[in-house]
């Protein structure tokens, strides 16, 4: 089973701000059923209250609630941003790639994070993420390996 669905993906969207951006990954968790629309303000709502740790590595920030925040299903969203953002995390920004995830409960979480540290612990990930043209484009280099 592939880690992101085809439909979860955008590339080269607008965000004026750190909020933009989070809430745009987060409609694509919502219009794929993996998410209650609520769960978008959870994420921000996270943000705001415990700092941008979410910015984890140079140019990605992983946005993500807790499951009571309206999960429905374990999954994934990545955007990648028209002009990249701050979110206020001095080592890490700005952001280029926004990858939402939700999960059930913390096994999901946990494996959710396994899954997504592979492909992120390659070396050209982020930086072919933000070249691709085209939604397939994109939907190729995350779905490869």
């Amino acid at each position: 089973m592939s880690w992101i669905q085809r439909e979860a993906i955008r590339v080269n969207v607008p965000a004026r701000n750190w909020q933009a951006a989070v809430r745009a990954a987060g409609k694509l968790l919502v219009k794929n059923h993996f998410v209650e629309r609520r769960y978008i303000k959870g994420m921000i709502d996270t943000v705001k209250e415990l700092g941008p740790y979410i910015v984890i590595i140079p140019g990605v920030a992983m946005p993500h609630a807790r499951p009571e925040m309206g999960v429905i299903k374990s999954g994934f969203s990545l955007i990648t941003l028209k002009k990249p953002v701050n979110f206020g995390n001095e080592d890490n920004d700005p952001v280029h790639v926004v990858i939402a995830f939700c999960a059930t409960d913390h096994h999901a979480h946990i494996e959710s994070l396994r899954v997504l540290a592979l492909r992120l612990s390659e070396e050209t990930f982020v930086q072919d993420a933000c070249n691709a043209k085209d939604v397939d484009a994109l939907a190729e280099i995350l779905l490869s390996a």
